[in-house]
C-alpha cells in the first residue's frame, strides 16, 4: 500500500511540475504586433520604423513583453536609459536572450534607449540596438513602479498613479 501511495505522489509532483513548465513557457505567451516608438532627448516620443519585428507579450504580467526588430533608422538624438536590464524570455522565443543582450549592454556593443516611459502606468517600454544593427525591446519597471509596487509611496515627480483596482499585477519572475 505504501509503494502506490509513493507512486502517486510522484505522479502527481511529475503532473504538477510539467504543468507549471508549460504555464510559465507557453501558456501565457502570444505573439503580438507591436507599434515601436523611442524617445528623444527632447522628451519627444516618435515612431520608430522597423523590419523583421517579433514580438511577444503576457496578461499575466506587464513586464512579459519582448520584442526583437531591426531598426530602419534610429534617431541620433535617442534618449540613453542607464540601467537597463533585460529579463528573460521564455526558451522558445530564441532571438530574444536576454544574457547575451546584458552582455552586450555591458561590454559597450550595444545601447539601451527609452522607448516610452509609462507604457504601463510604473513601467517603461526599453529599447536595446547592438552595433551590427539588431534591435531588442522589452519592459522594465521604473523608479515610481518599483517603490509603488512595494506598497510603499510613489516619489516625487512620478506622474499620477491610476486607482489600485486599474493597476496592472506585477510579476517578476520573467
Amino acid at each position: 500500500m505504501g509503494r502506490i501511495a509513493v507512486l502517486g505522489i510522484v505522479v502527481v509532483a511529475l503532473l504538477g511540475g510539467a504543468a507549471i513548465y508549460y504555464l510559465q513557457e507557453y501558456g501565457f505567451y502570444r505573439e503580438v504586433t507591436a507599434d515601436l516608438v523611442v524617445t528623444r532627448a527632447d522628451g519627444s516620443v516618435q515612431p520608430l520604423a522597423v523590419t523583421d519585428l517579433t514580438a511577444i507579450d503576457a496578461d499575466s504580467s506587464p513586464i512579459r513583453f519582448r520584442a526583437c526588430f531591426t531598426p530602419v533608422a534610429f534617431p541620433a538624438d535617442a534618449r540613453p536609459y542607464p540601467g537597463a536590464e533585460p529579463l528573460n524570455a521564455p526558451t522558445w522565443f530564441s532571438c530574444f536572450d536576454a544574457a547575451a543582450i546584458g552582455g552586450a549592454l555591458e561590454g559597450g556593443t550595444a545601447r539601451a534607449y527609452m522607448g516610452q516611459e509609462n507604457v504601463i502606468w510604473g513601467i517603461d517600454r526599453i529599447l536595446a540596438v547592438t552595433e551590427d544593427g539588431r534591435g531588442f525591446a522589452w519592459h522594465q519597471i521604473n523608479a515610481c513602479g518599483r517603490e509603488v509596487f512595494d506598497g510603499r509611496a510613489a516619489p516625487a515627480g512620478c506622474p499620477p498613479q491610476p486607482a489600485p483596482a486599474e493597476r496592472p499585477p506585477v510579476s517578476t519572475g520573467y
